[in-house]
């Protein structure tokens, strides 16, 4: 068995404008606004006080230069999977929220981009 050096606290994604992409994934994944810089928001998280897993955070960068998957000049640098139980209403519902489809899919799962250009994927079984 490894020792376990720590757990993991948050996911953050950078954006130009971390309010508008919290609400666009406290949609997408259910999640709850946890804590934000009431100041500028420039730090918004999603979920639940701190332990509580899963929790998104987004930290304001307003010179993002966002992914363009599949372009390898701009790669994604990361991305969420999302698993969803009806993919055509998912899908439906993220295009609805400001995400948009991009090239690629396989045997369960979808690419999309968020409103700020960072990939994910909608998964199903």
């Amino acid at each position: 068995m490894r020792h376990m050096i720590g757990q993991l606290r948050s996911v953050v994604i950078d954006c130009p404008d971390p309010r508008a992409l919290a609400a666009f994934y406290a949609e997408l994944l259910g999640l709850p606004l946890a804590e934000r810089d009431s100041e500028d928001d420039e730090w918004v998280v999603l979920g639940g006080p701190r332990g509580y897993q899963p929790r998104v955070a987004f930290q304001k960068a307003p010179d993002l230069r966002p992914p363009n998957w599949p372009d390898p000049d701009r790669p994604q640098q990361f991305h969420l999977d999302v698993t969803v139980d009806d993919i055509e209403a998912a899908e439906r519902a993220a295009l609805a929220l400001g995400a948009r489809r991009l090239p690629g899919e396989g045997e369960g799962f979808r690419v999309y981009a968020d409103p700020a250009g960072h990939p994910f994927c909608l998964c199903w079984d």
